[in-house]
């Protein structure tokens, strides 16, 4: 071989690497700085980008096919400002809480612990259901009724039963109304990981009668309370059907701001009470919405609001923080 062409031949060869891979600084585009010298990538990796590139330039559709789509982030579940709220979402299926927010949190359950009394009643009494519980029992589930939820109360035991319910679901943050306030069913102390136990023992733990009658009672709640409020708030607005539901109201008066029906409902205040070291508010407005979605989710949403807040800015607060929880996780 002649000395030019051996001169030749070692110059195409010191080029060879940078044809090859592509790796000048013009073929990155305008757009792309220079590679400074530490961390340069290697030969292989520009050879990789540039297959990539390449792809999805003349590939078009079956190259967007192996490129995996990202969903986007569902957007953070906001607590309007003033309000204490504690929540739990659970998938029924696997058990797992999906969204939670101070689960431990205790708040005064206002009409939520009608599912305690309802529930204990049942397990307590075999057989045909008199009429005159039954009476009873539908209206205090359907539309919150509180002179039976009065009624059963009594007859129970009052905090017995909030006792018994306890040690039967193995609910840690539940406890009776103080003892100064025996017969204030509305002031017994619950949380959002508690009721969302409640739930999960009727899907699957409590005999069949409790779990459809409970459940399918609170599937036909009506949406005007026996005390004329208007209790189609949270889940029943912000979710569609089917659910079941449990909602409570404490801390609006005894008349509600669109009557439905006579309201007779006395509102008590004994403000802030300590609890086993976990103080409840009793003075503050509160309002939640509880219940099953479907087949699929448990939602307990409690929240205590602003003092001397109206019963339908709350409500408008409670549906919205409801909604945003479930689009969270639907």
């Amino acid at each position: 071989m002649t000395r030019s062409r051996t001169a030749a031949v070692l110059a195409v060869a010191a080029v060879l690497p940078a044809l090859l891979t592509g790796c000048s600084d013009t073929d990155l585009g305008p757009s792309r700085p220079p590679v400074r010298a530490e961390g340069t990538p290697t030969g292989a990796e520009k050879t990789r980008e540039t297959t990539r590139e390449a792809a999805r330039e003349t590939t078009g559709r079956t190259a967007r096919r192996t490129v995996p789509v990202r969903r986007a982030a569902a957007a953070p579940v906001r607590v309007p400002a003033g309000v204490t709220a504690g929540y739990a979402v659970v998938d029924v299926t696997t058990g797992k809480t999906v969204a939670s927010r101070q689960v431990h949190h205790r708040f005064r359950s206002a009409s939520v612990v009608k599912i305690l009394i309802a529930t204990d009643y049942l397990e307590r009494h075999r057989g045909t259901i008199p009429a005159r519980d039954m009476a009873l029992l539908t209206p205090m589930l359907r539309g919150s009724d509180d002179d039976a939820a009065t009624a059963l109360w009594r007859r129970g035991g009052q905090g017995e039963i909030v006792r018994r319910m306890a040690r039967r679901i193995g609910l840690t943050e539940t406890s009776p109304p103080p003892a100064a306030k025996p017969g204030f069913w509305g002031y017994t102390a619950i949380s959002a990981a508690d009721i969302a136990l409640v739930y999960r023992y009727l899907l699957r733990r409590a005999e069949p009668r409790v779990r459809d009658f409970v459940l399918g009672t609170m599937r036909d709640a009506s949406q005007c309370a026996r005390d004329g409020f208007d209790q189609f708030f949270g889940i029943p607005r912000a979710v569609p059907r089917p659910w079941a539901i449990k909602q409570g109201w404490s801390g609006y008066g005894a008349v509600p701001p669109v009557k439905c029906t006579r309201a007779k409902a006395a509102s008590y205040r004994i403000g802030s009470v300590t609890m086993g070291g976990n103080p409840v508010d009793f003075g503050r407005p509160v309002l939640h919405t509880t219940g099953v979605i479907g087949d699929r989710l448990i939602m307990v949403v409690l929240t205590l609001q602003p003092s001397g807040a109206s019963f339908t800015r709350s409500a408008e607060r409670v549906t919205k923080l409801a909604r945003d929880l479930y689009l969270s996780v639907a």
